[in-house]
């Protein structure tokens, strides 16, 4: 199951477990089991302290749990995860293994202390970039508390189950039997949601927190950029973000950022995360940006307020919260949100197998997506408001090679359709002669471009007529100590270099700005002393 240089990879890994697990294994005599016990009977063979049996009690096969032995710390997954999901099903290994988490300690502390029974399950593809994310946190939180228990689950294995709970869009986690969240998430949000008082207690934390000189807003490429550039100088620095990563964490294959010729979105954005922390940052996450409050007076202090009802306080302020994916704002698109309307073709589309879909979008986004769905689905349409594709040709040749796909030109979606519980398909008008046509299908992927993340800053700092913070060459924006760079600027051309270098660019303004300033009384007694 496993070749030579993953097995020696896996060995070295397994050297750390401290204490003997425990693999149990669901299964039936159909090719998948198999192959689960192939890959189960090698990780076996590669160190003393695992055990194998194949006497599990499971409804789902094939599947298997991983225990801690003589102790109830269980993880569980049904498939076989290979793909994205191996790295999941190593950090599993080690964890039920005794081998401690990376996890901030009060993090780990408020999981362990979390009351009540959980049992939550987490639908994934293994293709999919942003399940891990979610499946290890949950995998984790089983671990360290008793409490909790989860399985994650391969819907392309399970596909009765996921067509009876309609499941749309991965990861899909349930809680309890219930629908608890789709898409990324951390342990810290998900400890944040089970835990009613975390919220409180972190709005208390930072409302405490002393002014910063550079408050970056946003954890993107260029947020960390920005902040690495501004700690490197020595002043206080914090990062405040949504989800630290932003955009990049939902990015698939990256081939152009230079000197690396290839990568992955979630791969760069934790790497961005480890270069940060090993500067003097102080990194708040999971924190959303609702209002700018400009200084009062040069060299005053810019508040920054959040959602969670705290406020951070800087002498300057780096605006970089990036961009998000541009709805098409037609009826039944929100309702049919991960009810087969996606944003994401690596995410989702092993979820529409043998089905008919439609990629709205005729650039490269689209253009790829459509190509990647074509080697899953029966069929797809692909819709284009233009008169013509505005993907690079080689792209558009590849397309038109394909014998499942349909290019539909001038077309302007006008409806998603469906029975009230998923998408069943779409209606369109000519843009050439006025009609309108319906397009009976069961999922649409919208590639549409983005749109920046810049509602909390109307009536504040100058916006251009597509909402974007606008700068000139320095980062500067309309209010004094306040910059912006990356997705969210007038900056041309959306592109993860451009973002680091903008954030870089930012940062060094902010600091001209910061010792031009004008010496205060207070900074010269500070001095003096």
């Amino acid at each position: 199951m496993l070749d030579n240089d993953l097995k020696e990879q896996l060995r070295a890994y397994l050297e750390r477990v401290t204490h003997p697990i425990e693999l149990v294994a669901s299964v039936d005599d159909s090719a998948p089991s198999q192959e689960l016990l192939g890959l189960l009977r090698d990780i076996e063979s590669l160190s003393p302290q695992v055990s194998l049996r194949t006497n599990g009690h499971e409804s789902r096969k094939p599947s298997f749990a991983i225990n801690r032995a003589g102790t109830d710390v269980s993880v569980r997954f049904a498939g076989i995860p290979m793909g994205h999901e191996f790295t999941s099903l190593v950090l599993a290994l080690l964890q039920v293994g005794g081998h401690p988490s990376k996890v901030a300690p009060e993090v780990i502390e408020q999981v362990r202390n979390l009351e009540g029974e959980y049992v939550f399950e987490t639908f994934m593809s293994l293709s999919c970039h942003s399940c891990p994310d979610t499946v290890q946190a949950l995998n984790l939180m089983s671990v360290l508390n008793p409490n909790i228990k989860h399985i994650a689950i391969d819907g392309a294995l399970f596909q009765d189950e996921v067509n009876e709970r309609q499941v749309m869009a991965v990861p899909t986690v349930f809680l309890n039997g219930q629908p608890f969240d789709q898409g990324r998430l951390t342990i810290e949000q998900i400890a944040a949601r089970l835990d009613s008082g975390a919220a409180q207690r972190d709005a208390e934390k930072l409302n405490a927190k002393a002014p910063f000189e550079v408050l970056v807003v946003g954890g993107g490429p260029a947020g960390a950029a920005a902040a690495i550039y501004a700690a490197r100088k020595g002043i206080r620095t914090g990062v405040a973000a949504e989800r630290f990563g932003g955009q990049v964490l939902d990015t698939m294959a990256i081939e152009n950022f230079i000197s690396v010729s290839y990568t992955e979105g979630p791969k760069l954005a934790s790497a961005l995360e480890n270069h940060v922390r090993e500067y003097d940052v102080d990194v708040m996450n999971l924190q959303r940006a609702e209002q700018l409050i400009p200084a009062q007076e040069e060299g005053g202090l810019i508040e920054v307020r959040l959602t969670s009802g705290a406020s951070l306080k800087a002498k300057t302020v780096i605006l970089s919260t990036g961009a998000r994916w541009r709805n098409m704002n037609v009826p039944g698109e929100q309702e049919y949100r991960n009810k087969g309307v996606t944003y994401c073709p690596h995410c989702d589309g092993p979820l529409f197998k043998g089905k008919r879909v439609a990629v709205i979008g005729g650039g490269n986004s689209g253009v790829e997506a459509a190509i990647d769905l074509a080697g899953i689905v029966d069929h797809v349409t692909l819709f284009e408001f233009d008169s013509k594709l505005r993907a690079d040709e080689v792209l558009q040749r590849k397309l038109h090679s394909l014998p499942n796909v349909k290019v539909i030109m001038s077309a302007q979606t006008t409806e998603v359709v469906g029975d009230g519980q998923k998408v069943s398909g779409l209606t369109y008008t000519d843009r050439t002669n006025g009609q309108s046509h319906r397009v009976d299908l069961e999922g649409v992927f919208v590639q549409i471009g983005l749109l920046p993340n810049t509602e909390w800053l109307k009536g504040s700092v100058k916006l251009s007529p597509r909402g974007e913070i606008e700068v000139d060459a320095r980062g500067e924006t309309s209010i004094p100590g306040v910059f912006a760079a990356g997705d969210v600027t007038t900056s041309p051309y959306k592109q993860i270099v451009i973002a680091m270098g903008d954030g870089a660019k930012a940062s060094l303004s902010a600091f001209d700005y910061l010792i031009r300033l004008p010496v205060t009384v207070v900074e010269k007694e500070e001095m003096a002393a």
